[in-house]
């Protein structure tokens, strides 16, 4: 190959490749923002690229001798009398084809798994494909260049992307659970050793101020996968052996399960010599100090662990452990005829028409819809007992909404009888009123995301019992302007043998729809039954063309102690309902 050649491959090929890493990262972002789990995964592409070029540093020299065994036995071929192939060499012309294809089929792979990506962007299997696909190009462009010891050498920079891809439901959902359980009980246990009152309910702890609860942040989770990449760092940087590096990430295991155990039982003290309130104070610098307890502790173990083995040398270089000979020869020349221009700017070719095509798909699919009016709830303020509900990071991290907030006030009765939100002092009873909004903007997330948080979903699950099912009213707001809200009833048994129940009404509303003066409008956004994040719903989802457009959800709940006509809440509601909608 020519010096222009080799150089033009080069070029086109670390193009290929920054296009593959950049959509990858940019796609696995959307979990690192919202997630805090995953947060250190903003990280993990800065250090996949240092220690690539370390390895860089003392790659290991250009595997030649597959190549002049090929072009033996292409030599071997020319003429009339001409001998078969060497093995040699028909096996490095079969790896070559097997190579090639498995790149074409990578690369063909891309374009389903970007069409699934943009209509669901949280589905975290296809995040995995998607990962894995990109570590094959990059291990196939490394072969390319410099054979087999290329590709072992630098297999662990390139593969270290895949401790920042989420782990998939049923493999992350069982060690939650299981640690928060562990967690909670072993930190009642060691409290109640130490003269502290409290008793264990599940993942809460109740002390004499008033209960703990073990969420998925204290779980040890978080601190768990970050161990496991602070591990394999250091494990790399110091070369350990593999035995050792098994050591290293054990025992940074250790250091944050033993770490997050401390945290808890110093969040649950506090409350307990405190009070409840102050858990929030001191929570997240719990949190900064399990992450330089693991850091400083795995730093220490890497380097004890490092001891008597053979460091670099004064030069700079590596010891036999991990250098091989380079290639004697200053020009870079590549074995194989794989690394050539054409084949790259094919290959970018290939991406820039699969990105054009899904941006193609969904396009195709949202001609004629139309941009609906935009509005926003408004707050009443200064409602009697008005306050906010505070969201906790669990359902922020599930819902990943742009803008949420959840408010509840007590509902006074007016002189003819009627309900309002303004404070006054009458007749006032024990009904509340509970409002809930949040907003989605386009793009970065499901279109089934906002059909999570609805009535017949969350007030199930925190024990009650749905009673009807009313269907769905449009409700005016002004004169030209109404929305389509669905109405529920529940009841529940509350302490001492009494009863509440509660009037749902819940408005879910895309920005953009085919025609916003459809008739059948309505029952196309709610007529659906709650969402079960299903292959089916998904796979429907990519088929519909149906990519995130932008969503809002407002529920307003009437809380009673009394049971309450399904009119007469509706006729309350009606009243409530201007008064809680701005238009933008």
């Amino acid at each position: 190959m020519k010096a222009r050649e080799i150089s033009g491959g080069l070029v086109a090929a670390a193009l290929t490749l920054l296009a593959l890493w950049f959509v990858l990262c940019r796609q696995l972002s959307g979990e690192w923002s919202v997630n805090e789990q995953y947060s250190y995964g903003w990280f993990v592409p800065f250090f996949a690229a240092f220690l690539f070029w370390l390895r860089w540093d003392d790659r290991p020299q250009v595997d030649r001798e597959g190549q002049r065994s090929e072009d033996r036995g292409r030599t071997q071929t020319e003429g009339e009398n001409a001998e078969r192939p060497t093995p040699n060499a028909q096996y490095r012309i079969k790896g070559r084809k097997v190579a090639i294809g498995i790149a074409i089929a990578a690369l063909v792979i891309l374009f389903p798994v970007r069409l699934f990506e943009v209509a669901n962007p949280d589905w975290r299997p296809i995040d995995w494909i998607h990962a894995a696909t990109v570590v094959a190009l990059t291990l196939l462009v490394v072969w390319a260049a410099g054979g087999w010891r290329w590709v072992r050498h630098f297999a662990f920079p390139v593969c270290f992307i895949l401790v920042a891809v989420p782990w998939i439901s049923p493999i992350e959902e069982p060690i939650v659970q299981g640690l928060m359980r562990t967690v909670a009980a072993l930190a009642t246990e060691t409290i109640t050793l130490f003269g502290v009152p409290a008793q264990l309910e599940g993942n809460l702890i109740r002390v004499s101020t008033g209960l703990v609860g073990v969420n998925e942040a204290c779980s040890g989770v978080r601190s768990l996968q970050t161990s496991l990449m602070i591990g394999l760092l250091f494990g790399e940087l110091k070369r350990l052996t593999l035995g050792k590096r098994c050591v290293l990430i054990i025992g940074a295991v250790f250091l944050a399960l033993l770490a997050n155990f401390g945290r808890a039982l110093f969040l649950i003290w506090i409350a307990a010599t405190e009070n409840v309130s102050a858990v929030d104070r001191w929570h997240d610098i719990a949190g900064y100090a399990i992450v330089a307890v693991v850091f400083l502790g795995s730093l220490a173990l890497a380097a004890a662990l490092a001891k008597g083995g053979r460091q670099r040398t004064e030069d700079g270089g590596r010891t036999s452990d991990f250098r091989e000979h380079r290639a004697e020869s200053p020009i870079y020349r590549p074995p194989s005829s794989v690394l050539r221009p054409l084949s790259f700017i094919l290959s970018l070719a290939w991406l820039l028409a699969v990105e054009i095509g899904v941006e193609g798909w969904y396009r195709m699919h949202e001609r004629g819809l139309v941009t609906r009016e935009r509005w926003m709830a408004r707050w009443p303020e200064h409602a009697k007992d008005f306050r906010d509900i505070h969201i906790d990071e669990t359902t922020k991290r599930i819902l990943r909404f742009d803008e949420g907030r959840g408010a509840t006030w007590r509902i006074q009765k007016t002189e003819d009888g009627g309900r309002k939100a303004e404070d006054r002092d009458r007749n006032s009873d024990n009904d509340t009123a509970l409002l809930y909004f949040f907003r989605w903007r386009p793009g970065g997330n499901s279109a089934l995301l906002a059909n999570l948080h609805r009535p017949d979903v969350c007030l199930p699950a925190s024990g009650w019992v749905q009673m009807g099912d009313y269907g769905i009213r449009s409700y005016r707001i002004t004169e030209n302007f109404s929305l389509s809200f669905r109405h529920f009833v529940f009841s529940q048994n509350a302490t001492a043998g009494r009863q509440r129940f509660a009037h749902a009404f819940f408005c879910l509303r895309e920005d953009r729809v085919r025609n916003d003066n459809d008739a059948s409008l309505a029952r196309e956004e709610f007529a659906q039954e709650p969402s079960e994040w299903s292959r089916h719903e998904r796979v429907s989802l990519v088929a519909q063309g149906r990519r995130h457009l932008g969503q809002q959800v407002m529920e307003f709940v009437l809380l009673t102690t009394k049971e309450v006509r399904p009119e007469e809440a509706e006729a309350q509601f009606v009243a409530f309902l201007p008064e809680l909608v701005e238009r933008k």
